[in-house]
């Protein structure tokens, strides 16, 4: 049984680190994107629409402290080839040369490969989000043989809530899918004892998909410990002020600094570790903090009054955006009223006509 266990939790750990490098190289993308180091080139009169230039790359990666040189930022890069998260435009180079060549992040020309694992990790992004809403009272602190653990969930009561928000239509369906999240290290026994089964036992989020991550995480043994309220900008939480049924986001502060955390891990779906099947209160590090916003986009301050007035001219209108395996791909600055600094053109909110 134990022999069972350590092998199902090795493997885990190796399609957590697979996650990692997926989610990773969004975040990535999405910085990218933000400031206009992916947008369309043209060589030998051909337009290549959303790739970036190797090199400029590397410059990038430097000034902005994700790489301490061009060999470190090079391996890093060529992380994410391996990885089929990036390609040369034409397919012409496998490995990443610090050059003025071509490349594009597979998710901005369609050609991202969607095989069951990494479905399995959008599923979970997507229960994550719902577990961590402000509604949901799922994770709370209990005991099992003596020893108390935070953010957890009973597993009985977790098939229940699968079937209740429509993931599963009978318990055998829940189950199976409880048992594949925890099979991916997106979710873990308490005590890393036991593989996921309806009953009473409790269990917990093992990764984070919230947090900032870092490209140097990449090329590092070690796994990371990294607090659940660290999260990416793209990526924005539910909340309902009151018993109405008005729906709000919760936005990152125009000054707000998100650190980044070395110690043993890194995460997904609540504060538990990483690479290490289980993690108890993690620490910050003395590294450097990250700016992860961009300036303002509002030419002059709008009151709600304003948008609401008749003849304005502004238009209402409803999106319904579905989220991916990083988020719904749009960010919120401001309140009453707050407005879309930031748009992800290959995202979820971008593919619903959301516009800056």
């Amino acid at each position: 049984m134990e022999e069972g266990m350590s092998s199902m939790q090795q493997k885990a750990t190796e399609l957590e680190h697979m996650a990692e490098v997926l989610l990773t190289g969004e975040q990535l993308r999405l910085r990218l994107h933000e400031e206009k180091v992916i947008k369309d080139r043209r060589h030998h009169l051909k337009t290549y629409p959303n790739c970036f230039v190797a090199k400029e790359l590397i410059d990038w990666l430097i000034d902005h402290k994700e790489a301490s040189g061009r060999e470190t930022a090079i391996k890093l890069v060529q992380k994410l080839l391996d990885h089929s998260i990036i390609h040369h435009v034409c397919d012409e180079h496998k490995e990443f040369k610090d050059v003025k060549l071509f490349y594009r992040f597979r998710k901005d020309d369609g050609t991202f490969p969607l095989d069951n694992e990494v479905k399995v990790f959008m599923r979970g992004q997507r229960l994550y989000e719902k577990l961590m809403s402000s509604e949901n009272t799922l994770l709370q602190a209990r005991e099992e043989e003596g020893v108390k653990y935070e953010r957890t969930f009973v597993a009985s009561e977790f098939l229940d809530w699968l079937i209740q928000e429509g993931e599963a239509t009978t318990r055998t369906e829940a189950e199976q899918l409880g048992r594949r999240l925890l099979e991916h290290g997106i979710i873990q026994h308490v005590s890393n004892k036991h593989h996921f089964m309806d009953s009473s036992l409790l269990y917990q989020c093992r990764m984070n998909f919230r947090r900032r991550r870092r490209l140097l995480e990449l090329v590092t043994e070690k796994s990371r410990l990294v607090p659940e309220s660290h999260e990416s900008p793209f990526c924005l939480r539910k909340q309902n002020h009151d018993n109405r049924k008005h729906t709000s986001f919760l936005s990152v502060s125009p000054t707000k600094e998100i650190k980044i955390v070395s110690a043993v891990r890194r995460s997904s779906m609540s504060s538990c570790g990483s690479s290490g099947y289980f993690s108890s209160s993690p620490t910050l590090s003395s590294s450097p903090p990250v700016l992860c916003n961009p300036k303002s986009v509002l030419k002059r301050p709008v009151t709600a009054d304003e948008l609401l007035m008749p003849g304005a001219p502004y238009v209402r209108k409803t999106f319904t955006i579905v989220g991916d395996a990083v988020g719904w791909g749009f960010v919120v600055r401001g309140s009453k009223p707050c407005h879309i600094q930031a748009v992800d053109p290959s995202g979820p909110a971008a593919a619903a006509g959301m516009k800056v």
